[in-house]
């Protein structure tokens, strides 16, 4: 989604006063904002912490800030400064994480962000945004660029399958129409999922839908997904984080703050590092039980029933 997110910042910035910082990273990616923006692109170096605190004493000066960097470094390492100087004082500073979950694989637990919207979550005045696919980024790009304190934007890779069309883009958005499990996703990983439901009979299909924006409201839930809730006697959130503060556990909570019936309720999530070693992304997940074959497995769905 880097491209994407090029792409759209240089068109923001074609319509808005803005300023871009990056922590020494983007190489081959953000150099066409470096160009469009001049001496508002910023290379703020390796010090993250001190980049947010430029970024909001920037945006006092008019100019509306993104920052850019690897997501771990983007909300992990200048978690104070996030907090202090962006929240408490509701800054218009929009933070760009790339490489969400475990997107950077092998490299390790120190460029994963695991429980990145979780705990940005609980700060005051924070919104965050987790597009499920390439196309999402303009759009949500440009309702960012709207809303008047921080938000969080964490970028992934697309995996929707190319011969699949997108609705316009929405909070909420159900891509597959079944009569089986419900499923509800977070994040890109949600792509992987849908060719092999496609080939599903509908009767035994799963229902895939997909969120991108929290915080939650239950306002926000479109009524045929609120009715399916109803109805369905299990009901599978999925997300590439840790179950605490995740989107299962506020989507979970908000149903039962509203004395919404609960189904039986299953959880895939981000589960660490089960045995110790590093891999691909792929891998990290697979190890979750978050890849496709866990998840069928455990909705007692097998592959070779996709060709059936």
């Amino acid at each position: 989604m880097r491209k994407e997110i090029a792409n759209a910042i240089i068109e923001l910035s074609k319509q808005q006063n803005i300023a871009f910082l990056t922590g020494d990273l983007g190489f081959m990616a953000l150099e066409p904002i470096r160009e469009a923006l001049g001496n508002k692109f910023i290379n703020a170096g390796v010090s993250e912490q001190n980049m947010i605190s430029v970024a909001a004493g920037l945006t006092f000066s008019g100019l509306q800030a993104w920052v850019y960097s690897i997501a771990p470094f983007c909300y992990a390492r200048p978690f104070e400064q996030i907090r202090n100087d962006a929240c408490f004082n509701k800054r218009p500073i929009k933070l760009i994480a790339n490489g969400g979950g475990y997107g950077y694989g092998v490299m390790g637990a120190t460029h994963h962000a695991l429980e990145d919207y979780g705990i940005l979550s609980t700060l005051p005045n924070m919104q965050c945004f987790i597009p499920a696919f390439a196309a999402d980024v303009n759009p949500i790009v440009n309702k960012m660029a709207k809303i008047p304190h921080p938000c969080y934007l964490r970028l992934g890779r697309c995996e929707k399958p190319a011969n699949f069309t997108l609705e316009k883009y929405h909070p909420w958005r159900r891509l597959v129409q079944g009569h089986g499990p419900l499923l509800i996703f977070m994040g890109p990983l949600v792509g992987s999922f849908i060719e092999p439901s496609l080939q599903i009979e509908e009767k035994n299909r799963p229902e895939i839908w997909v969120a991108t924006e929290l915080p939650l409201s239950l306002e926000s839930i479109p009524t045929p997904l609120l009715k399916k809730l109803a109805d369905a006697r299990n009901f599978y959130v999925i997300e590439e984080h840790v179950a605490t503060g995740g989107f299962g556990q506020q989507l979970l909570w908000l149903l039962l703050k509203n004395d919404f019936h609960i189904p039986r309720f299953f959880h895939g999530f981000a589960k660490g590092y089960i045995s110790g070693k590093y891999g691909s992304q792929q891998f990290h997940r697979k190890e979750s039980g978050i890849d496709l074959h866990s998840i069928f497995q455990s909705l007692n769905l097998t592959l070779t029933e996709l060709s059936s």
